[in-house]
C-alpha cells in the first residue's frame, strides 16, 4: 500500500497548514483586533461566532497534524522521540509539536472556554485566563518558527520523505 505514507503526508501538510495558519490568525490579527473591536462595541460577533469556530478546527487540526505526523514516523517514532538513529532532528520537531498540542489542549482551550463564555467565570478568572491563553498562544508561534524548519528541511529526516 505505497499511496498510505502519502496520504499521512498529505494530510500533516494539510492539517499543519491548518493548525499554524490558525495559530497566526489568532495571534497576529484576531487578538489585535479585539482590542479595537471592543473599543467600538462590536467584538461581540467575533467572539459569539468567529472565534469558537477558528477554535473547535484549531484544535482538531492540531490532534490531525500530530497523528498524522506520527502515523509518518511509523516504525521509527521512538528513534524519533528518544532523538536517536539519525532521527534527532525530526524528533526536536516532533518534541516541539507535541508540547505545542499540549499548549493547545490543556491551557489555550480551557482558558478560552472561560474567556469566550462557554464555561461560566468570574472577571478575576477571565483575567487570569487570558494571561494563560495568550502566553500559551504566544509560546506555540515562537516554538512554530523551529518546528516548521525541522519538519520541512528534507535532510533532516528519511521517514516524512519515505527514504
Amino acid at each position: 500500500m505505497d499511496f498510505l505514507p502519502g496520504i499521512a503526508r498529505w494530510t500533516h501538510v494539510v492539517a499543519g497548514i491548518t493548525w499554524v495558519g490558525l495559530l497566526y490568525y489568532f495571534n497576529l490579527v484576531q487578538v489585535p483586533a479585539l482590542k479595537d473591536a471592543a473599543a467600538d462595541g462590536t467584538a461581540g460577533g467575533i467572539t459569539k461566532h468567529i472565534a469558537p469556530r477558528a477554535l473547535l478546527w484549531f484544535r482538531w487540526a492540531a490532534v490531525a497534524t500530530w497523528i498524522a505526523g506520527a502515523w509518518l514516523l511509523g516504525p521509527h517514532f521512538m528513534d524519533a522521540f528518544l532523538l536517536r538513529n539519525g532521527y534527532a532532528a525530526i524528533g526536536i520537531g516532533a518534541w516541539l509539536g507535541t508540547i505545542m498540542l499540549f499548549n493547545v489542549w490543556h491551557l489555550i482551550w480551557p482558558n478560552q472556554k472561560k474567556i469566550l463564555g462557554i464555561k461560566p467565570a468570574s472577571d478575576e478568572e477571565k483575567a487570569k485566563a487570558r494571561r494563560i491563553a495568550f502566553i500559551a498562544s504566544r509560546t506555540n508561534v515562537m516554538l512554530s518558527l523551529p518546528m516548521l524548519f525541522l519538519m520541512t528541511n528534507g535532510l533532516s529526516h528519511r521517514a516524512y520523505l519515505g527514504l
